[in-house]
């Protein structure tokens, strides 16, 4: 049996901030029963920001169901078209694995030598240290679990640019205004990216307005340019699976359900590069049209 109680906003952003800060939910949990909250509704609380952290939905409001059926996250079917073989246009993709949770499939010849090569020239003279939004500000910040360096193109920038979305858009089976801008990512020997998801964590005032304008992060389009010597696999930790960088070689994964939740299964990261480069383009793909924060 479940029942419906108060939940004070200035409680909710406070258990919000210490999480987003990396403080322990059980170490939160005793601090609000110290302040005179029952365990049932202390717990109560945190796991419902827990939650909306784990699951990238929105933070609760001022009412909260204590009792209720936890939260979980249901996988399904990618969507991607079936097959060993998928016609994009005039170009054949191979296929050569697919995984259902989450659901993603990897793909060899999405891109050519030439392609690949052109991304790579367009981006290289406007390379800048990566940024990621800081989970308590919501400022841009250097990334401190990505040692890279990266740039974004807008969308249809150039004919290339605008080739290849209209090719990802095909693939995924949604709009090409739904994806951000093309993000190039350069990383050099001894660069890595930490464990991470991709979709947005409602912890900071800039996701939750990014949310609000463009929907979530549904899926990510990673396409490798070049063919690297030692490292810089992208593995998912959960799953104890990798995907070694090939050029011309894509992963495209799906995190988001009909639902509105997004699965912490689809964590990832990039493992240190043991030598050479590693250049990688992504695609951020969300569940309705993306519109830029100046441009909202």
């Amino acid at each position: 049996m479940s029942i419906t109680v108060n939940f004070p906003a200035e409680v909710r952003d406070w258990i919000a901030a210490n999480l987003s800060r990396g403080v322990a939910p059980q170490a939160i949990v005793n601090e609000l029963v110290n302040r005179n909250n029952a365990v049932e509704l202390a717990s109560a609380m945190v796991d419902a920001i827990s939650a909306a952290f784990l699951y990238g939905t929105p933070l609760p409001g001022d009412k909260l169901e204590v009792g209720g059926a936890p939260v979980s996250y249901q996988a399904e079917p990618l969507r991607v078209p079936d097959g060993p073989l998928i016609r994009l246009g005039e170009r054949a993709v191979w296929v050569l694995s697919r995984l259902q949770r989450p659901a993603a499939v990897h793909l060899a010849n999405f891109l050519s030598a030439d392609e690949c090569e052109q991304l790579i020239a367009l981006a290289h003279p406007r390379l800048d240290r990566s940024t990621v939004v800081d989970p308590v500000t919501g400022r841009n910040v250097v990334a401190g679990h990505r040692s890279s360096h990266g740039m974004f193109f807008r969308l249809g920038e150039t004919p290339l640019i605008a080739r290849l979305e209209a090719r990802i858009a095909e693939l995924t089976g949604t709009p090409v205004e739904n994806g951000e801008g093309l993000q190039m990512l350069h990383y050099e020997e001894g660069a890595e990216s930490t464990p991470h998801v991709d979709y947005l964590i409602a912890g900071n005032e800039a996701n939750r307005e990014s949310i609000a304008r463009s929907g979530q992060r549904m899926g990510t389009l990673l396409m490798y340019l070049n063919d690297v010597e030692s490292g810089g696999e992208t593995v998912f930790p959960q799953l104890g699976w990798s995907v070694a960088p090939q050029r011309g070689h894509a992963l495209y994964f799906e995190y988001g359900n009909r639902f509105g939740l997004s699965d912490p299964g689809s964590l990832h990261a990039s493992t240190p590069l043991r030598s050479g480069e590693k250049w990688v383009a992504t695609k951020w793909i969300r569940t309705r049209r993306f519109v830029p924060r100046n441009q909202g």
